[in-house]
């Protein structure tokens, strides 16, 4: 990997406060049950000097911190009224260094949820005072960073909260909305004092014009579609939870993930105003988006993995293994094509749904973003960019690293289904299975991935199923795994989904109830100064946990009839055989020793995949059909975790495995949106 040079503590911290001025630094407002976070204290009265470059300190005062808002000019009319739509940019930033004359760098959050749906665990919206100067901005980042020597931003894309234009959701309109803003702080665009004057707005008094963009969900997905522009300036982003295709977040291979297009998501989110004026670009994004899963220039557009070569940021990726609204191909195919690229990476994996680390490693996460952002937007040589690459969550709570991901010895290796000695589940090892041999199943919409694995050892008409021995050995599975499958129905339309299960007791993060992974507690922590508009303090979260028989490992889903073309769907004649291939999100999970790991094909994955228009059955060719799978180790790993004797196991719980009795939270009716709790 092509490694870009790390800029060093090039710049000082100039003149320091006087004492006077100390005396007024960052106050903490702590509501009643709340405590100050041990490795984020507030400032204390008294000189702060930084810790040999090393570690940005809480030098300024947030209580004096000025407050002001910007509108920048994207250079686009979305709306057509004939003007250039402007994005509101509201911005927290320390006085003192203003009036010292001291540049800082920015930290930006670009989101279309300021004001429909807020942001965080806790839902939070910005507000306003009388005069319309912002009182508080969502999440923690402008307390803690602000007294350290950064500026905030907080961008409400086009169409939302206080800006012109439409939102286009993930088109061009959502990233220039972004990308002006850090042209903007570079001096390269206009901005103005309000949201139809002239005054000019500049930065180049305060900005040092270098930018660090952090979000999860769709703001994360922002991050990830400007650092595709190669935009100057843009020095680092923090993808969380994000999208990096937004065709692979309504479709998978063809087959649709939800009943719905991006036109119902620009409508959710557009301001009461846009909404008025808008119409006709939730038209064109209805109709450049079709329900039928062909690929479209409209689709190509929101595609940032082909532009993964122009990122010229260094990237700080962080998902859930579990997510189910933003699915964890996501992550997968944007972390390869970055590291094809040369691009300095970096990434959590965790075991939870569509959660922020602030809400499920919260002190780590403090921790670690503010040596990143010291490194790369302030220069410090911390040693972050030295250290292991990867963080992933084992078990709740418990994590390992690795200085590469995956690790250096992972080697893809091929696994061949086969039938079975009796009824019940096929063979799943390194043997082809004879020519001839097949497996049958019936798509049933009503049932999914966790009735397949829950009934793995039963000959079951919906699913073919193929198993290992129990391991003798613990077997990592770390990456990208693909299944190619040979498959003859008996219907015009036809859907695959193929699952990767460990079978086996566990506890772990349930991620199918209600926090996805978490519980939310009424106690707080606080993360940086307050004021009395704006509370650092936030409520804290616990694991919260499912014993399970199975574990789901990883999943894809594809319609066979873009077997030949994976831009759009041909017709199946029934009674042919077709090869496809299933990309299988990415995942790093070990199966333990004494466990076993199995494949399953099925129909149409309930609750995560829309149904064909057809119930077909298929007959699965078992000597076309493999799985090619990214083991640490590579096949002798897998041969020596199938042979030899396998440790006891525990018998799994009686009660069905994680979302056992629940609807896994992205439902078939339409993408999932911010609502309460932790899956925003």
């Amino acid at each position: 990997m092509r490694k870009r040079r790390t800029r060093g503590a090039r710049r000082s911290y100039g003149p320091l406060v006087a004492a006077a001025t100390a005396a007024l630094f960052a106050t903490l407002v702590t509501p009643a049950g709340a405590r100050p976070a041990a490795v984020a204290p507030t400032a204390q009265p008294g000189p702060a000097v930084p810790d040999a470059g090393r570690e940005s300190r809480p030098l300024y005062s947030y209580a004096d911190a000025v407050r002001e808002s910007v509108w920048v000019d994207t250079g686009l009319d979305g709306d057509g009224d004939g003007r250039p739509d402007r994005v509101a940019v509201d911005i927290v930033r320390p006085r003192e260094a203003a009036a010292t004359g001291r540049r800082v760098p920015v930290i930006m959050d670009a989101s279309p949820y300021y004001a429909c749906c807020g942001r965080g665990n806790e839902g939070q919206k910005k507000t306003y005072d009388a005069d319309g100067r912002p009182v508080q901005l969502p999440l923690f980042y402008d307390n803690f960073f602000v007294p350290r020597g950064y500026a905030f931003a907080a961008v409400d894309l086009a169409g939302t909260g206080r800006s012109d234009g439409c939102d286009d959701v993930g088109g061009r309109s959502d990233v220039q909305s972004a990308k002006a803003v850090v042209d903007w702080l570079n001096g390269r665009a206009r901005g103005y004092t309000t949201r139809t004057g002239t005054t000019p707005a500049r930065a180049a008094g305060w900005s040092t014009g270098d930018v660090g963009m952090i979000g999860k969900s769709w703001d994360g997905t922002i991050a990830n579609g400007v650092a595709a522009t190669g935009v100057e300036g843009l020095r680092t982003i923090v993808p969380i939870g994000a999208i990096s295709s937004w065709y692979d977040y309504f479709h998978s291979q063809g087959a649709p993930l939800y009943y719905a297009s991006p036109s119902w998501l620009s409508e959710y989110v557009n301001s009461p105003e846009a909404m008025a004026r808008c119409g006709a670009v939730q038209d064109r994004i209805a109709a450049g988006t079709p329900y039928s899963g062909d690929r479209t220039p409209a689709w190509t557009e929101r595609d940032h993995v082909k532009d993964a070569g122009k990122v010229r940021a260094s990237v700080f990726v962080v998902h859930g293994q579990q997510d189910l609204n933003v699915r964890a191909n996501q992550f997968g195919q944007w972390w390869d094509a970055l590291g094809a690229h040369g691009v300095e990476r970096k990434i959590w994996l965790s075991q939870t749904g569509h959660v922020d680390p602030f809400d499920f490693r919260r002190a780590d996460w403090v921790r670690t973003l503010h040596r990143w952002f010291d490194h790369y937007l302030l220069g410090y040589d911390n040693g972050i960019d030295r250290e292991p690459v990867a963080d992933i969550e084992r078990a709740p709570d418990r994590w390992t690293t690795d200085r590469q991901w995956p690790p250096r010895t992972t080697a893809t290796s091929t696994l061949r289904p086969a039938p079975g000695a009796a009824a019940g589940p096929g063979v799943l090892g390194r043997a082809p299975a004879a020519p001839g041999s097949t497996a049958t199943l019936t798509d049933d919409p009503g049932l999914g991935e966790l009735d397949w694995a829950a009934r793995i050892d039963a000959a079951t008409p919906e699913k073919a199923g193929f198993v290992t021995r129990p391991l003798a050995r613990d077997l990592r599975i770390s990456g990208s795994s693909t299944v190619t499958v040979t498959a003859t129905p008996t219907t015009a339309t036809a859907h695959l989904s193929a699952v990767l299960v460990d079978l086996g007791p566990d506890t772990i993060r349930d991620y199918g109830a209600t926090g996805e992974g978490i519980t939310t507690l009424d106690t707080r922590t606080c993360w940086g100064a307050s004021t009395p508009g704006d509370s650092a303090c936030f409520k804290e979260t616990a694991a919260r946990t499912a014993d399970v028989g199975f574990t789901i490992v990883s999943r894809g889903w594809a319609d066979l009839g873009t077997w030949a073309d994976p831009g759009r769907e041909r017709p199946l004649t029934p009674g042919t055989a077709y090869t496809l291939t299933l990309r299988l999100a990415a995942a790093d999970h070990v199966v333990p020793a004494g466990h076993r790991l199995a494949l399953i094909v099925g129909g149409t994955d309930k609750d995560l995949l829309d149904p064909p228009s057809t119930t077909p059955t298929l007959t699965l060719d078992l000597a076309r059909t493999w799985a090619r799978l990214p083991l640490v180790g590579g096949a002798g790993a897998f041969a020596r975790a199938t042979s030899g004797p396998a440790p006891a196991v525990p018998s799994p719980p009686a009660a069905a495995p994680s979302l056992s009795g629940a609807v896994p939270p992205a439902a078939v009716a339409g993408p999932r949106l911010p609502g309460p709790g932790a899956g925003r």
